[in-house]
């Protein structure tokens, strides 16, 4: 018998380990988090200018006395954001004006929106349709705006 060498059979190397990853899967990890971190800016500089519009129009409307100067100052207001969609939108009058400010979601032809029109003309508005016709006024505003030229 010859004594010597013993051989062994062939071994497999071990399987990869799973840490630390491949710099594939770095480079994946790394483009991920920044996408969630350009979404996560937008959303919060979106929800910033909807909380400063919301309180610029609350601020328009603290010092009017009655339901009527709401309704005026919150036109005025109207009138104003309209400018940032369309250069002559704040010379719109009547129906135009109202056509203007309709959307699918907010009715101001049909809807409480209406009081815009004829609501700070007159000497007494009852404060439910004030109330309804300002809800939609500052939704509209602030819509307005959020959006940009």
């Amino acid at each position: 018998m010859q004594d010597g060498l013993v051989l062994r059979d062939v071994h497999r190397p071990p399987a990869p380990s799973l840490w630390p990853p491949a710099p594939g899967w770095w480079l994946l990890a790394a483009a991920l988090v920044a996408i969630a971190a350009i979404a996560w800016y937008f959303r919060s500089r979106r929800g910033r200018r909807r909380r400063q519009a919301i309180a610029l129009f609350d601020a328009g409307l603290a010092g009017a006395a009655n339901a009527p100067a709401r309704l005026a100052a919150a036109s005025e207001l109207l009138r104003r954001a309209a400018r940032r969609r369309r250069a002559d939108a704040d010379r719109l009058d009547g129906e135009a004006w109202l056509d203007f400010l309709d959307t699918p979601r907010q009715r101001f032809v049909e809807g409480p929106g209406r009081l815009l029109l004829e609501g700070p003309f007159r000497p007494d508005v009852p404060e439910d349709e004030a109330d309804a016709a300002l809800h939609l006024a500052r939704a509209r505003f602030v819509d307005l705006m959020e959006r940009r030229r």
